[in-house]
């Protein structure tokens, strides 16, 4: 089992989209790990909120059966817990998932249908929840490889927090690790090659060298150091095609707008790729 802090549950967001229901099969990997229970939460909103979402109780129980049975049906032995609760979704979900190990929620809810897009319900919630968030696309059996799950890893207190739990994923996920870097240099000309490939060099072996102990304590994962001049939006754009997960620092220099807004929906489109974000820094001080 993956090393980490025992805390009592998962939360999924149930709102009746098959985004939703895929966020849900996403986390019985990490529940059943972490052998804790699954609780989904499906949000009745007031009826002049969140117009394409759950206003009723009924609509609210049906949501609930189909994506338990959903669940059930992955064959794994995992303890599902269920409830409806009342209010705005953002503050509902923020509420429920108080002192969880995960909230997980679909990118796209009912009135955000498409892949590659990312509701504003996930967008709040991965901006201001006090736990890990993951924003699940789909879920579909990896690829035959495991695919990557990439962590961005740059000069931020949160980067041990980072990397220990993209590991945990990629060895949950039968994935391959893959810790980018990225730097932009007002002085170096990006149409210069030879300018940009040193820098990528001189990034990419102190990136290696901090990883090293890393590599000693886990000698079965695949990991793999890049260092990438420009942004992380821009290098995702350009491997997205290979990522089944990417996680990042919930308190990273650019912010999780660019990741949850238009860049990052822009480089993600048309894909399978989830985004984790970890948990702030401010509650890994509370819990320590």
């Amino acid at each position: 089992m993956p090393e980490h802090q025992a805390l009592p549950d998962i939360v999924v967001g149930i709102d009746g989209s098959r985004t939703a229901i895929d966020a849900a099969l996403w986390a019985v990997d990490d529940a059943v790990s972490r052998g804790i229970p699954l609780r989904l939460v499906c949000v009745v909103a007031p009826a002049n909120t969140a117009p394409s979402g759950i206003h009723d109780v009924r609509t609210a129980e049906r949501a609930l059966r189909e994506a338990i049975a959903a669940v059930e049906s992955a064959d794994e032995t995992v303890k599902i817990e269920h409830e409806i609760v009342h209010g705005e979704p953002v503050h509902a979900l923020k509420t429920a998932c108080r002192g969880s190990a995960m909230l997980c929620v679909g990118a796209a809810g009912l009135a955000h249908s498409g892949r590659g897009r990312i509701g504003s319900t996930a967008a709040a919630l991965a901006a201001t929840a006090q736990c890990p968030v993951a924003i699940i696309t789909a879920h579909h059996p990896p690829p035959l490889d495991g695919g990557w799950v990439v962590a961005e890893i740059n000069e931020s207190p949160a980067r041990e927090t980072t990397l220990r739990r993209a590991t945990e994923e990629a060895l949950l996920r039968h994935a391959r690790l893959c810790v980018v870097t990225t730097w932009l240099s007002r002085y170096t000309d990006i149409h210069d090659n030879h300018a940009v490939a040193d820098g990528n060099r001189l990034a990419k072996a102190r990136l290696d060298r901090r990883l090293s102990d890393w590599r000693r304590r886990y000698p079965d994962l695949d990991v793999q150091a890049v260092a990438a001049h420009g942004s992380f939006v821009n290098y995702l754009a350009r491997e997205s095609g290979s990522i089944q997960l990417v996680v990042v620092a919930h308190d990273r220099a650019n912010g999780i707008g660019e990741l949850v807004g238009p860049p990052g929906r822009g480089a993600l489109r048309d894909t399978n790729c989830g985004l984790l974000i970890c948990e702030p820094q401010n509650v890994l001080s509370w819990r320590n």
